[in-house]
């Protein structure tokens, strides 16, 4: 593996970790920061890899890559519940099509949600 590519290589493994961890914690900032920090070393890998020998690098950025993917579900299985949670609260609508006046057809009425 390059030198100059490791300290970029190890930053986006971290990022990515800090990434899962606020997924199951519920982080939000924590997920904007690790966000944040995987995506400007995702820019540097790619402004450095055209230069650098790449060498070796395949097993570990496949690695980081499945990684990666595996935080997508995450975050795509916490919006479906989170969507669902709503729906059943009557504070969302499980048709999300807007008509040509930027409406939904459906009139949305909210409900309370305890006694007064």
């Amino acid at each position: 593996m390059s030198a100059a590519l490791n300290p970029w290589i190890e930053r986006l493994a971290a990022a990515l970790e800090q990434e899962r961890q606020a997924i199951l914690d519920h982080d939000v900032q924590a997920l904007i920061r690790s966000t944040g920090d995987k995506l400007e070393a995702l820019r540097r890998l790619e402004s450095a890899m055209p230069a650098a020998d790449a060498e070796g690098l395949e097993p570990r950025l496949a690695e980081l890559s499945q990684l990666n993917h595996a935080n997508g579900a995450l975050l795509a299985r916490r919006r479906r519940e989170v969507n669902w949670a709503l729906r059943h609260l009557g504070r969302s609508e499980s048709n999300g099509a807007y008509d040509a006046h930027g409406q939904t057809n459906r009139v949305q009425v909210s409900r309370p949600l305890g006694v007064v």
